[in-house]
């Protein structure tokens, strides 16, 4: 074997060595410092040693922003095992597909809450799919017992395993990571992510930020994560960045703009990340409470920006109200996933997600990938560090994106004189909703199962909050009835809550081309 090793784990390792008294993460009334996280990570990993878990075994991951992700996460890269983390709000059929795609052995899952029983539908999913033969459930109260017949709990896992642990020897090209992220061609799909891809994200994505943040022996930088980790932003520009760089993180499990300025003033926060929607609902609520929003966000230097444009009125509006300044930055799953970003170094360009990432090469190309003058329109297209090693198992979507060395985003965008990137467009055929991708044709897949449905076509609408909302254009079978408050409520139980059309609109037919495709642009 080489003498090259690198593992995502190393991070919080070097963290813990270096500073193990130093406050790692805040969650509530829990806090706990980088030598506690790093024993209960060792713990857990000789758990899943002990049951059976091996280098190279896939392991899904689904937990809202709690500790328990933070020491899962850790816990399955220090055994060499590749972690697949998975939306919170995946239903049974949607949980069941990605294990059965990702061929996961094991999943951990939190406990959940009444309103979302996620312990019970990891158990319904994992019923499914035989491969995947062991459940462990992350509980509030880790002497609870499983809340599901035939799982275990992380801390029966944990309970009286050793605090000390060795970090699997991985190589730089192994993979760390399968994030999954949905295409035009229907169901998501994984995009796999090495640790050198990781790593090397994390870490350029701390160096971006450091010149703006508090980085002594006396103090370090504090970031509060409200975009949910098992999303790359989260994961990467955040928790895996602020634990390379000795930060402590505040964890909230759930945005709501209350908690986020109370978190802001009493943690005296110096870093924020959020989706626009994030940002609209900061202000709007700032406006109706009466708040003082200078004076709770006395502490922020920093503000950033990613997942889809950020108007620039709402950009000046939040540097005016709130004192601080907000850069934007763009990144896909596929590119671990900063690729872009406006530099503290240079005044920003608004309107632009700045300019690429260290050892990262962005063009805009034209469909023969010839590159179009400055100031064009064309398909942007990356290489570098971050860019994938592909989408698991599937050979001809990896080819199809990595196509002459080159990572298809998919995305139109315009760079100028200056190297700035401007995402003008969008040529992959999806809805983005407050932030994430949702994806017309696995919608369209699932409405056509619905008895009373005969056609369908899903477009995103211009949305003042979410920046767009999901919309169903529906045919339905002749003599059937079917309203849209029934096909609304069906939808609720078979997507994530992100996902099911709010609107839907009942017609005779639908516009057709010569070949028989809904033509979507005369819906829109």
């Amino acid at each position: 074997m080489s003498a090259t090793t690198l593992n995502l784990a190393h991070l919080l390792d070097y963290q813990a060595r270096l500073t193990p008294d130093r406050e790692a993460l805040v969650c509530g009334p829990a806090r706990l410092t980088y030598g506690q996280l790093s024993a209960m990570a060792s713990q857990a990993a000789n758990g899943l040693r002990a049951i059976g878990i091996k280098a190279g075994d896939h392991i899904a991951l689904s937990c809202p922003n709690t500790p328990h992700f933070v020491v899962a996460y850790f816990a399955i890269l220090r055994v060499g095992a590749v972690v697949v983390p998975l939306n919170v709000l995946l239903k049974p059929r949607e949980i069941a597909y990605h294990l059965r795609d990702s061929d996961a052995v094991a999943m951990l899952v939190f406990e959940g809450t009444p309103e979302l029983p996620m312990a019970q539908m990891a158990r319904a999913a994992c019923d499914e799919v035989t491969t995947c033969r062991q459940l462990i459930v992350m509980t509030v109260d880790p002497a609870a017992p499983p809340p599901v017949d035939h799982a275990i709990t992380l801390g029966q896992l944990m309970h009286g395993r050793s605090p000390v642990s060795d970090t699997h020897p991985a190589r730089p090209d192994d993979t760390a990571v399968i994030l999954y992220t949905s295409g035009t061609t229907g169901q998501p799909k994984g995009a796999e992510l090495s640790h050198l891809n990781m790593v090397f994200n994390a870490t350029a994505s701390r160096d971006i930020m450091l010149p703006l943040l508090p980085n002594t022996v006396d103090e370090r930088a504090c970031s509060l994560i409200t975009l949910p980790l098992f999303h790359s932003t989260g994961q990467t520009a955040q928790m895996n960045a602020g634990l390379a760089g000795g930060y402590r993180l505040i964890l909230l499990p759930r945005f709501d703009p209350a908690a986020v300025f109370a978190a802001f003033e009493n943690e005296r926060v110096h870093v924020w990340v959020g989706v626009p929607t994030m940002y609209w609902a900061l202000v709007q609520y700032a406006k109706k409470s009466g708040i003082d929003a200078k004076k709770a966000t006395a502490s922020l230097r920093l503000c950033v920006s990613g997942g889809a444009p950020m108007p620039v009125p709402l950009m000046q509006e939040i540097e005016r109200e709130f004192g601080v300044r907000v850069l934007e930055g763009y990144g896909l799953s596929e590119t671990a996933p900063v690729a872009c970003f406006n530099q503290v170094f240079r005044p920003s360009k608004p309107g632009t997600v700045g300019q690429p990432l260290v050892a990262c090469e962005v063009r805009v190309v034209d469909d023969s990938d010839t590159p179009v003058a400055t100031g064009e329109r064309g398909e942007v297209v990356i290489r570098g560090h971050n860019v994938m090693k592909g989408y698991y198992k599937r050979p001809a979507e990896t080819a199809e994106a990595l196509k002459n060395g080159w990572f298809h985003t998919g995305d139109i965008g315009v760079l100028d004189a200056d190297g700035f990137l401007a995402i003008v467009d969008r040529k992959k055929d999806m809805v983005l909703r407050g932030g994430l991708n949702v994806y017309p044709r696995e919608i369209e897949e699932v409405l056509l199962t619905h008895p009373a449905v005969s056609l369908a076509a899903v477009i995103g609408v211009p949305d003042e909050r979410l920046g767009e909302e999901v919309k169903a254009f529906i045919v339905r079978r002749p003599g059937m009835d079917l309203t849209a408050d029934e096909l609304i409520a069906w939808c609720k139980e078979q997507f994530a809550a992100y996902k099911y059309p709010r609107i839907v609109e009942f017609r005779d037919a639908l516009p057709m081309g010569a070949t028989g495709k809904v033509l979507k642009r005369e819906l829109r």
